[in-house]
């Protein structure tokens, strides 16, 4: 059976790039993969400076705003890295969080699939024919963290 997830309250909300885990990359704290993700859309941009102010705010949701803003340039290689960027940021979130990395290794080897109703490129879309990026990352670190659990 397919587990869908899509916000944060619902179930499986612990998968959503919004839930409230901490990740640590390369020595600098990210309150969710959300802002990471986000902020990395400016490394070596003309907009780098936005990396600083992404990473301060609140919410996720700002981290989103900001980094959506269709006036901002993005870093020039951004679509050849972003799917590595956010398979890197989900792998730490789930190694570093215990809880939530039980939860993704008890969906066994089930479907995971992002139910958004708008985003065809990370999630499944209105219509469910969405490419779910995000589903097949998070497919592929439940592979990775129990092969490595394994031995």
């Amino acid at each position: 059976m397919t587990i869908y997830f899509y916000k944060v309250g619902g179930p499986y909300g612990c998968f959503s790039n919004f839930s409230p885990h901490s990740i640590c990359v390369n020595g600098q704290d990210w309150q969710t993969v959300e802002h990471y993700y986000q902020a990395q859309k400016f490394v070596g941009s003309v907009d780098e400076r936005l990396i600083a102010m992404i990473r301060g705010v609140p919410t996720p949701q700002a981290a989103a705003a900001i980094g959506r803003h269709p006036s901002h340039c993005l870093r020039s290689d951004w679509e050849q890295v972003k799917i590595a960027i956010m398979h890197e940021a989900v792998k730490i979130k789930f190694i570093t969080h215990a809880d939530i990395q039980t939860i993704l290794l008890a969906t066994g080897d089930r479907p995971i699939v992002e139910d958004s109703p708008t985003d065809y490129y990370w999630g499944c879309g209105c219509d469910k024919t969405g490419q779910n990026h995000l589903g097949k990352i998070l497919m592929s670190v439940r592979s990775e963290i129990s092969q490595r659990l394994a031995g």
